[in-house]
């Protein structure tokens, strides 16, 4: 199935979202704390309107599920995922990896979605079957196939205590060529474009992970929550090259879904 006018027409929500958010930025915002301790400010809760109503003038049969509250029974089988602002912390800070993320369900697996990072200037997108592009260029990862020689990224190092493998992390991470933790969701787009290898991120929504699932996994990617499944809807997520896949299981103590299965 063609998702052209889907990517259209999100890409055309998360561009407009993103100047909206920036001419809140340039007049100074404030946030409030939310339940869960993030952030929240009311460029996110406009972002999340702009999107929400360009999606819905186009697609009014599709419903929505948006962090910040937005909220609409699908009478299709899809369903728009909305993160209006993700890494808001770094966006009140004026730090540039923060971005707008919006996801397409259809009956349950993630079949477009696009991830437009402002400051950056990246604009990722992609949809099943037919590859994953950031601003214009097809996107594949890297085909490194050691450690030794991969670029590993944690998302969340000040959550390291809590993390069932915080223990043994520095060891493993001192395998790798290097380190990095850019916050998140810029990682996971570089782990697609093949600037890293691999990615953890050990606390997280579906909105957070909706877009960037099928941009990973269009553009070659392995995609599991730290339990091993593949999911969006597991609070984690871990994405690997192929060749590292294993590797990067075996620390998490993720077994495959499919390797309990023959184990029985």
């Amino acid at each position: 199935m063609n998702f052209g006018l889907e990517i259209e027409v999100a890409s055309a929500a998360a561009k407009r979202a993103g100047e909206v958010a920036l001419s809140y930025q340039a007049s100074g915002v404030t946030a409030e704390t939310k339940s869960d301790d993030s952030p929240v400010t009311a460029a996110d809760r406009e972002c999340e309107r702009v999107i929400a109503s360009m999606l819905q003038e186009k697609f009014p049969e599709d419903g929505i599920l948006g962090e910040e509250g937005a909220r609409k029974e699908a009478k299709s089988s899809r369903r728009w995922i909305i993160d209006p602002i993700d890494g808001t912390r770094d966006f009140l800070r004026g730090n540039p990896p923060w971005g707008v993320l919006i996801g397409l369900e259809d009956g349950g697996e993630v079949v477009a979605g696009v991830v437009h990072l402002p400051v950056l200037r990246w604009t990722s997108w992609a949809s099943r079957g037919d590859g994953a592009f950031r601003n214009g260029t097809r996107l594949q990862v890297s085909d490194v196939t050691s450690i030794e020689t991969a670029v590993f990224s944690l998302n969340g190092m000040n959550r390291m205590r809590e993390m069932v493998f915080g223990d043994r992390l520095l060891e493993w991470t001192s395998r790798f060529w290097s380190v990095r933790s850019m916050g998140g969701t810029p990682d996971a787009m570089m782990l697609a474009a093949g600037q890293l290898e691999v990615w953890i991120e050990p606390r997280v929504a579906a909105w957070d992970l909706a877009a960037p699932q099928v941009v990973l996994e269009e553009a070659g990617a392995v995609f599991f929550d730290l339990s091993g499944k593949r999911t969006i809807y597991g609070g984690s997520a871990a994405a690997c090259v192929p060749a590292l896949e294993q590797e990067l299981r075996a620390f998490l103590g993720a077994v495959s879904p499919d390797a309990t299965a023959h184990s029985h």
